[in-house]
């Protein structure tokens, strides 16, 4: 088995060197957690290498010795870079991802090469996949390759990580790939997100995009199931926590010291990119030297920029604004010794960066939208000699798990302002305690049980699917069922008519039985050794109408009223009498809850809201049933959710009684119910261990068997009888 990684990049740095080719490991947070998988595989990955040629030679070069670190290399153009990497993945995706509306560009140009990007990625993935092994795809730049690698490879185990917020579905649905996008994520078995509020937002999506039915963190396919869970991801910790006693650490950590004197010093370390919030930070620092005067010369901000794409537009503006806020807040309030602003616009060596993090006082993390935010986390495991204060913004992902930093809104300078001078004049006792605490929660979140959370809940995942797929009825499945078929000598069919017979349509009246239907029913009844029987929830007088003239026996409104031997009989001694509480409550939802109607019964109401708005529903649900309950256990009545309704009804029949009481007439030496529902599963319930129990659509631990589409069930049931 081998796990195989795909990333935008490789873990490696190449350069020229004299006509040839460096190459070194760069040991990222990413590479790191995956390097510390604790699971007997081989490791290798995918991406592109970080370096441009459109020479041939220069490829394979580099090609040769990539593989030598089982690295497989995905070699770019210039405009696939510029299309797909530039533009689709960080000029539309990465701002509608970060809730920056107006930043996001659309060009066909773009979309076409990110889809030809990721193809690039399949094909170099699919020359050495194979079906037991593991592949993990990470991030926004690689969202339709889990579903190209499903249509090929249907039976690997594959993941896919999201590194960056997912934006609610409000503004997901301006993106025009929209339903691409989700079904290209959905050919995972596991979807990550760092936070269960990004995890809520794609489940939204899945809802009102694709129509799908989630349940709780699963997505149900036909297939297959999803699953969707957050992962926080964590840092090295040991790593950061032991860099202070590192000798060149010490040694800059000290020259700095030196330098800055006992001058308190706050911290900011970001990538040059307007999700940071690095203007509204300035402003708020900006407030704080004017409203404070009292600690000018004693507190200085060392800001650490680190160039990004500030050849774009949009970056090259940013870095001039940033620029001018920093002259002239420097230029209103320096004074000979002391610069309130230190500013670096450049990246910084891994001992350089410690001593920073070592000798500052604050954290300022203010991002206006973050994934997680690894720099806040650093800087807490870093603070092994003295303490520190992180002032984190309420926008990363982190401030879930950071409960005891200073949370602020980053919009807001007020509280940015507000926060320095807490930190500033925080007792060195709450200081420790409130850094105890968060170091204890990341030292055990840490980038190793990241990785090994997420690849073993990926296993456990793959074992589940497999379980479902085995249930599925193929070949195999209908050879042993139709054998048991044509061996027995007397059998009971009972099936289920709404999403089992007929598919549902918008008007439950126009759901009338198919030629088709009609024609496989009379085949099967006309067999003498098959007892068949329509177990609905509909009401007598509408199964009579439509198969009038079939020899069928029905239970209808699920057992209430039952037809046998041409006579339709009813379990109620007395008529179900609705009082004006229940009318009124029923009433009220659908009042509330346009697209939503009553169908009233002869013993039991049902309020249908298959065609409204996934989340009203689960609302109206839930308000209806809480409503409910009192009236309903004051008459003895029985409440009952099911496919897209909820219906009251008396509580003696369902189903399953039905089935029980026809078990109970004769003996059966074959017996087989079909159905989609919940209310479907009391009739699987009752089986004999020997039954045969399939459930349509959605996967049921109560069934045996099941039938992924509504359309099958009648080629199945034809193939059965079939002589």
């Amino acid at each position: 088995m081998k796990i195989i990684i795909i990333a935008n990049r490789l873990p490696v740095r190449i350069e020229r060197k004299d006509e040839q080719f460096s190459i070194e490991r760069s040991e990222g947070g990413l590479a790191t957690g995956l390097g510390s998988l604790e699971i007997e595989a081989e490791k290798y990955w995918i991406g592109w290498p970080g370096i441009h040629t459109d020479d041939e030679k220069e490829k394979s070069e580099i090609t040769d010795k990539l593989h030598e670190l089982h690295f497989h290399p995905v070699f770019l153009s210039a405009e696939q870079i510029e299309n797909y990497y530039e533009g689709y993945s960080n000029s539309t995706i990465w701002p509608l991802c970060h809730y920056f509306f107006s930043f996001i560009a659309y060009r066909a140009d773009y979309w076409e090469a990110y889809k030809q990007v990721n193809a690039l990625f399949c094909s170099e993935a699919l020359s050495f996949i194979e079906d037991d092994d593991i592949v993990w795809v990470q991030d926004y730049q690689l969202m339709l390759l889990p579903g190209m690698l499903r249509e090929e490879k249907p039976n690997a185990s594959i993941g896919y990580f999201h590194h960056i917020p997912f934006p609610s579905y409000e503004l997901f649905r301006v993106l025009p790939e929209r339903e691409e996008v989700l079904e290209g994520l959905l050919g995972a078995d596991l979807i990550g997100f760092h936070t269960h509020d990004y995890m809520r937002h794609f489940i939204s999506a899945i809802y009102r995009v694709l129509d799908l039915n989630c349940t709780l963190d699963e997505v149900t396919l036909q297939e297959r199931i999803v699953h969707v869970d957050a992962f926080p991801m964590g840092i090295n910790y040991e790593l950061y926590h032991n860099a202070p006693t590192l000798p060149e650490v010490k040694k800059k950590a000290g020259m700095l010291r030196n330098e800055l004197g006992d001058r308190t010093v706050i911290l900011s370390v970001d990538r040059l990119d307007y999700s940071k919030g690095i203007l509204h930070r300035l402003t708020g620092f900006s407030q704080f030297l004017q409203n404070n005067p009292e600690y000018h010369e004693k507190v200085s901000l060392a800001m650490i920029v680190v160039p990004s794409r500030d050849n774009v537009d949009i970056y090259a503006d940013l870095k001039t604004k940033i620029d001018q806020a920093i002259g002239e807040i420097n230029g209103k309030y320096s004074r000979l010794g002391w610069t309130p602003i230190l500013y670096f616009y450049r990246s910084f060596a891994f001992d350089e960066l410690m001593a920073m993090y070592d000798i500052s006082d604050i954290a300022l993390v203010t991002p206006l939208r973050d994934g997680m935010n690894l720099v806040a986390k650093e800087y807490l495991a870093s603070k092994c000699n003295k303490p520190g204060v992180l002032i984190l913004s309420e926008m990363a992902g982190a401030a879930i798990e950071l409960q005891d930093a200073i949370i602020i809104n980053p919009n807001d300078t007020d509280q940015i302002e507000n926060a320095i001078l807490q930190a500033l004049k925080m007792p060195e006792e709450e200081k420790t305690k409130r850094l105890q605490k968060m170091q204890k929660k990341i030292s055990r979140r840490n980038v190793k049980k990241w990785a090994n959370d997420f690849v073993t809940e990926l296993q456990s995942i793959k074992a589940q699917n497999k379980d479902i797929l085995q249930k599925i009825v193929g070949k195999r499945q209908l050879s042993q069922i139709k054998s048991a078929y044509d061996e027995a000598s007397s059998r009971l069919l009972l099936l289920d008519y709404d999403g089992t017979l007929s598919p549902f349509v918008e008007n439950p009246e126009d759901a009338v039985p198919s030629v088709r239907l009609l024609e496989m029913l009379q085949d099967m009844i006309a067999d003498k050794k098959n007892k068949v029987v329509i177990n609905s929830g509909r009401n007598h007088q509408i199964l009579d109408k439509w198969f009038e003239g079939l020899n069928l026996d029905f239970a209808a409104e699920h057992g209430i009223f039952y037809k046998q031997n041409g006579k339709w009989h009813k379990n109620l001694e007395k008529e179900v009498a609705w009082d004006d509480e229940i009318m009124d409550i029923m009433q009220h939802t659908i009042d509330k809850t346009p697209r939503s109607y009553l169908e009233q019964k002869d013993a039991s109401l049902v309020w249908h809201y298959r065609k409204v708005d996934v989340w009203l529903a689960e609302l109206r649900t839930q308000q209806l049933i809480n409503a409910l309950i009192g009236p309903c256990t004051r008459l003895n009545l029985q409440i009952v959710p099911g496919n897209k309704i909820v219906e009251i009804k008396p509580p003696d029949f369902n189903k399953g009684s039905e089935t029980l009481r026809r078990l109970e007439q004769q003996p059966y030496d074959f017996v087989m119910a079909i159905g989609d529902d919940t209310t479907d599963e009391d009739m699987f319930r009752v089986l004999p261990p020997d039954g045969i129990s399939i459930k349509v659509g959605n996967f049921s631990a109560a069934a045996k068997y099941r039938i992924p589409l509504q359309s099958s069930v009648i080629p199945f049931l034809s193939n059965l009888i079939k002589k």
